[in-house]
């Protein structure tokens, strides 16, 4: 009974992290192609099936304390469920807010070739499909080397506030076009921090350790 109640939440909390990695790519691939209709589904479609996944999950999740009273493992799987289930409708909004500053850039002249943002993204990308991996296979390790690839996001969204902030100063004319691309840069950097948070998670359930730091050591 109860076991089977895991293997759902395991199921949608798959499916719901499957269907916001699908947003954040049609976000940037929207961007990218210029396709305004894509970058509209996120916002006008694909939002609101993502809140209602949510609030399935988490209403499953509460039922399912409420109904077993779970213990010790089993209800610490719960709550990380809860927490995933939390990050990823901030994921979703960080996608929406993708879609919403590519909407503005595709409706005026490209500023510069776009070379670090869709790194970006496809970095960003892994790494939430692999913090959900490791939560399903319970894999510390990969949880573990998340965290290294988050630093690499960190270091592509510095380089583009760098370059972004030499074309304000060269031309006032892009700076809302540049700001715009800031944007898109910060909200894949959080992603990634979201999905690290996945990752503390595993870490903590199969080693017992309590990793909130990424430079901690996690051997």
């Amino acid at each position: 009974m109860l076991t089977a109640k895991l293997a759902l939440l395991d199921e949608k909390i798959t499916k719901y992290a499957t269907f916001v990695q699908k947003m954040i790519e049609k976000s940037i691939n929207g961007l990218l192609i210029r396709n305004r209709e894509e970058l509209e589904e996120v916002i006008n479609s694909d939002e609101t099936q993502a809140n209602s996944m949510e609030l399935d999950l988490e209403e499953l999740c509460i039922s399912t304390i409420a109904q077993f009273q779970p213990l010790a493992k089993d209800l610490r799987k719960i709550i990380m469920i809860l927490k995933i289930n939390n990050d990823l409708e901030r994921m979703a909004d960080h996608a929406v807010n993708i879609a919403e500053s590519g909407l503005f850039i595709i409706d005026r002249p490209a500023l510069k070739p776009l070379i670090d943002i869709p790194r970006m993204g496809e970095e960003t990308v892994k790494i939430l499909f692999d913090s959900i991996t490791s939560y399903i296979n319970m894999d510390a390790d990969l949880a573990g080397s998340v965290f290294k690839r988050d630093d690499t996001v960190d270091a592509l969204r510095d380089q583009v506030f760098r370059e972004l902030t030499t074309y304000m100063i060269s031309s006032p004319s892009s700076i809302d076009r540049a700001l715009q691309l800031m944007n898109i840069a910060r909200n894949f950097e959080r992603i990634s921090d979201l999905s690290t948070n996945i990752c503390e998670d595993v870490i903590y359930i199969v080693k017992g350790k309590v990793i909130k730091h990424h430079k901690q050591e996690l051997s």
